[in-house]
């Protein structure tokens, strides 16, 4: 008799078990990849503290970028480091957005090295460019940087100022610096996932 209740005891414990474990998935939340946090956390930066980016974190952002991924491994990309004075100078003739920044990333492509796509002869270079300077971005922001995404300059200035460049299409400057002041107010918004997914 002993035995029968010890052995019914020991089963409503195992069934007690499975009962509270189960859906334990679906109780509990999901993990937040470290990724998908500092895609969270980073933000535009227009206001940049009077400092030095140090030369080491300069060497990360341009190995990131660097390592970034083109079509077909082409890399028909480059990038300058802006961050001399008079180099700085010269930039603020081609665009009023680079907000003091102690140094800015000029990245370019050049269409001429680029993979092409050969169903509609859709040029890949501008779209590499994006994904290293994505890369800048998502670098910077792990360095515990700012930076903001300039695209309103004036690219024919740019090559005027900087002959070092003939050959590529300026796309994007990127001043980066030690930030100061929170994200805007646009920062968190985003549309819903029912808006910008669509399953097929």
């Amino acid at each position: 008799m002993k035995n029968k209740f010890l052995q019914r005891i020991s089963d409503i414990t195992r069934i007690h078990h499975r009962a509270a474990f189960v859906d334990v998935k679906d109780r509990v939340a999901p993990k937040t990849s470290a990724f998908l946090k500092l895609a969270k956390e980073r933000y535009s930066c227009r206001s940049f503290a009077q400092k030095a980016v140090s030369d080491q974190d300069i060497d990360q952002i341009l190995e990131a970028a660097r390592v970034a991924p083109t079509a077909a491994n082409k890399q028909p990309v480059h990038v300058w480091v802006v961050r001399q004075p008079e180099s700085l100078a010269k930039l603020k003739k081609t665009t009023q957005y680079l907000y003091d920044a102690p140094v800015v990333f000029v990245v370019g492509c050049a269409a001429d090295k680029a993979w092409v796509r050969k169903y509609d002869g859709k040029n890949g270079a501008e779209i590499d460019a994006a994904i290293v300077g994505t890369h800048i971005m998502m670098e910077v922001a792990d360095l515990g940087l700012g930076c903001v995404w300039v695209g309103s300059f004036d690219p024919a200035k740019v090559l005027e100022q900087f002959p070092q460049m003939d050959g590529y299409e300026p796309v994007a400057l990127f001043p980066v610096g030690v930030p100061v002041g929170e994200p805007g107010e646009k920062h968190d918004k985003r549309q819903a996932k029912e808006e910008f997914v669509t399953e097929l």
